[in-house]
């Protein structure tokens, strides 16, 4: 049966339950590896609840709302960016409206990935946190917990949502890739990491924006000449 307890912590001296070891940190302050490393220790089967996944992280809720939300996206199925893409328009709005923590209603809230998916996507990706690890770290990070930077990401997570939703061909990863910048920004309380992420979300906007807008004009072109 699922559990709906927290993750385990490390163990004692910061290493993991799979020998990795990790700086000392506490459950608000623990980077992604060690986070996921934790959600992976238990029943492949079980399934990890958003509930779960958010609880005891404060500030940082957000970043891992968004680091779920980006899994779909890299899920080789066409309809991986129509699930990512709305979730990351969700986390957007609270953002705009200025939200200090996730707003999910339940029936989201109780839902989530099995904890083999995560393993799987932790497995996926960990040689490149590995060498992320060493360049993030907390830095600027009032910049993070400005009203106008928070009104910034917001709208551009909601943007690069809507261009994720859209079926724009070959662009999941890319999508998903910008997502976990940004989340990763967020969990890791990284400004400098969140100027690169808004630098790198505008010049996506600016490219998909076009792209997209010119794809829906072509649609609107054909079907005018079929009907």
């Amino acid at each position: 049966m699922p559990s709906d307890t927290p993750p385990p912590r490390q163990r004692a001296g910061g290493a993991d339950t799979d020998g990795r070891r990790h700086r000392r940190r506490g459950p608000q302050e623990a980077g992604i590896r060690a986070l996921l490393a934790a959600y992976a220790v238990g029943d492949p089967n079980d399934l990890l609840t958003l509930r779960i996944l958010l609880s005891g992280l404060g500030k940082r809720m957000f970043g891992m709302l968004l680091f779920i939300a980006a899994l779909p996206a890299f899920i080789p199925i066409p309809i991986g960016g129509a699930i990512s893409g709305p979730l990351t328009i969700l986390i957007g709005l609270q953002l705009l409206f200025g939200l200090r923590k996730p707003w999910l209603p339940k029936w989201i809230a109780r839902r989530g990935p099995r904890r083999h998916t995560l393993l799987r996507f932790e497995r996926r990706i960990d040689p490149w946190l590995g060498r992320l690890e060493h360049l993030i770290k907390p830095r600027l990070t009032l910049l993070l917990d400005q009203r106008m930077t928070t009104l910034l990401t917001g709208l551009l997570l909601v943007v690069l949502g809507v261009l994720l939703a859209l079926p724009i061909p070959f662009t999941n990863y890319l999508f998903g890739g910008l997502m976990l910048l940004y989340a990763l920004a967020l969990l890791e309380r990284d400004g400098v990491l969140m100027l690169i992420a808004w630098t790198a979300g505008i010049a996506a906007i600016a490219v998909f924006g076009v792209l997209s807008g010119t794809l829906a004009a072509a649609a609107v072109e054909w079907f005018d000449r079929i009907f």
